[in-house]
């Protein structure tokens, strides 16, 4: 097998780095227009989860599964676009299957919703618990992969996505913990959960979104001796 094709098959592909782009704003378009239009659903209030709850949760259940995998094959992109890490892409692929997960298995009936239900929940259900668990690494996970590619960025003398993606993460992570509050009834927050938590996933999906874009326009048929090139020398 020669040289040029080699390389060729190492390329990253531009479907798998668009579906980046394609999942995290399909994920986003889906949940405002159920939050706005499910009957006696406050989106300000209530998490994304709950529209899981009832007869139209099937909806939301196909939005969570169909971005879960988008999310994986970007990771699959990630992989073969940014040499030299393996745990960003690895956290970016778990956030998929997070996703999938916690689509899955439906939460319980939270802060209100559906009317008549405690604000916090006094009996767990297993489907509840392990919805919760897939979050983890949806929450969690995601800041942490900000945090390696922007040790990854930093090496390879992108100092402005570097900082970005340090930013993310240190945005994701402060936002969460405001959206845990709010969940768990801390006045002041409490009426606001749901946007708290939809302020979280948007800072760390559109920083999937712009990266995707990123990779698109300056990895895409770049051999890596044009990488190497570009990386700082460490003489």
């Amino acid at each position: 097998m020669d040289t040029a094709t080699t390389r060729s098959r190492e390329q990253p592909s531009k479907l798998w780095l668009a579906c980046g782009v394609i999942g995290p704003i399909l994920f986003v378009i889906v949940f405002l227009l159920e939050g706005a239009t499910r009957a006696n659903y406050s989106a300000l209030r209530q998490p994304i989860s709950s529209l899981l709850i009832g007869e139209l949760g099937w909806m939301q259940m196909v939005n969570f599964l169909v971005t879960g995998l988008l999310l994986l094959i970007f990771a699959l992109g990630l992989r073969r676009a940014v040499r030299g890490t393996i745990w960003g892409p690895v956290l970016v692929g778990l956030v998929g299957i997070g996703l999938m997960g916690a689509g899955l298995f439906v939460s319980d009936p939270f802060n209100g919703y559906p009317p008549g239900t405690p604000l916090v929940p006094t009996v767990r259900s297993t489907h509840g618990i392990i919805h919760d668990l897939f979050g983890v690494p949806v929450f969690l996970g995601l800041p942490i992969a900000c945090l390696v590619f922007s040790r990854r960025f930093a090496k390879e003398g992108e100092r402005g996505w570097a900082i970005y993606s340090a930013l993310t993460c240190v945005g994701m992570l402060a936002a969460f913990v405001l959206t845990s509050m709010g969940l768990n009834q801390v006045a002041g927050l409490a009426d606001i959960a749901g946007l708290l938590q939809r302020l979280t996933l948007c800072i760390g999906f559109t920083w999937i979104v712009l990266l995707a874009l990123h990779l698109l326009r300056t990895r895409v048929g770049e051999t890596a001796e044009h990488r190497d090139d570009k990386r700082p020398s460490s003489k």
